[in-house]
């Protein structure tokens, strides 16, 4: 889909391009592909490289056009092993020309839109987009981790009454989307470091970066805190799994030990030999007698060492 947006005094939606306009590609089509990179003569692997979900944040500069590339949170609506993820989120400039391209459709990018209107203010130049785009992505990494928090609450309270496999699987998941946001979070912490002596900044945009750097600081940190929690409850709740098997094998082996005994009993005293009793009218309530005892005092030895 393509919009285009006047950012002077407001976001404004356009019905053609204008130059210094913002031009927004979101999942666009192959023919939208095209269009871009042949009206504008934008370098054709950009597009492809942002296509990329495993690309990098990085920028770079090719014959005066250049590409911004940001990771931005996202999630997945279909059932997936990660349900939280990143996804690459590309800015390309060149003078009056502004496109951002990202080919998955993320409520970060609808918010930062209405955002923007009720803001009406519009931007002052490309370099202030940018930099309200990263604002942007640290706050919604921040939201998305809430949301996580939530599901990890969620998943311990389970855990409490019943140690299953869903809810394991479920605390994996989570570690793997935490894993993503981290690496995600440290790229654009680099990036921005970079861009801030790359771009023309001024006053205003200094103030801006400022909170840039304390939102993505503040959401490292509560992924990393998370990590560590996923961690140590996942280690805990595998050693509790490793106790219970070890109870329940102690048990069984218990068990089979006092069933041994009747065994054994019975068979001395079934096998074909002179033993005494084959004459005599009390000899299976002897035997069955013999059996009960020994399985009692083992059973009493067990109990006093805790064996069972």
């Amino acid at each position: 889909m393509k919009t285009y947006w006047s950012t002077n005094e407001g976001l404004h939606q356009l019905t053609e391009w204008q130059p210094n306009c913002w031009i927004q590609l979101t999942c666009p089509t192959e023919e939208e592909q095209r269009e871009m990179e042949e009206r504008f003569s934008i370098p054709d692997y950009f597009l492809s490289d942002i296509s990329d979900t495993d690309e990098r944040a990085r920028y770079e500069y090719d014959d005066g056009w250049m590409l911004i590339i940001l990771r931005i949170p996202y999630v997945k609506e279909i059932r997936s092993r990660t349900p939280y993820t990143t996804v690459p989120l590309g800015i390309i400039h060149k003078r009056d020309v502004t496109i951002t391209v990202c080919f998955y459709e993320t409520n970060m990018m609808i918010d930062f839109v209405s955002y923007q209107q009720k803001r009406a203010e519009g931007f002052t130049d490309y370099v202030d987009m940018t930099f309200r785009l990263f604002l942007s992505s640290a706050v919604w990494y921040l939201k998305r981790l809430k949301q996580i928090s939530t599901l990890i609450e969620k998943a311990k309270r389970n855990l409490d009454h019943d140690v299953n496999n869903e809810s394991l699987i479920g605390l994996s998941r989570l570690q793997d989307s935490l894993t993503y946001f981290n690496t995600s979070i440290r790229g654009n912490e680099n990036l921005l470091a970079k861009l801030k002596f790359k771009l023309q900044v001024d006053e205003l945009d200094a103030d801006l970066i400022e909170d840039v750097n304390i939102e993505m600081s503040q959401a490292k940190e509560i992924t990393n805190i998370y990590s560590d929690i996923l961690e140590s409850t996942m280690d805990t709740y595998t050693s509790i799994i490793n106790n219970n098997m070890n109870t329940i094998m102690r048990t069984l082996t218990s068990v089979s030990i006092l069933m041994m005994f009747p065994t054994l009993i019975a068979s001395l005293f079934g096998m074909n030999l002179v033993n005494g009793m084959e004459t005599s009218r009390f000899g299976f309530l002897v035997a069955l007698i013999i059996s009960i005892g020994v399985s009692g005092l083992c059973w009493w030895i067990f109990r006093r060492r805790r064996l069972i």
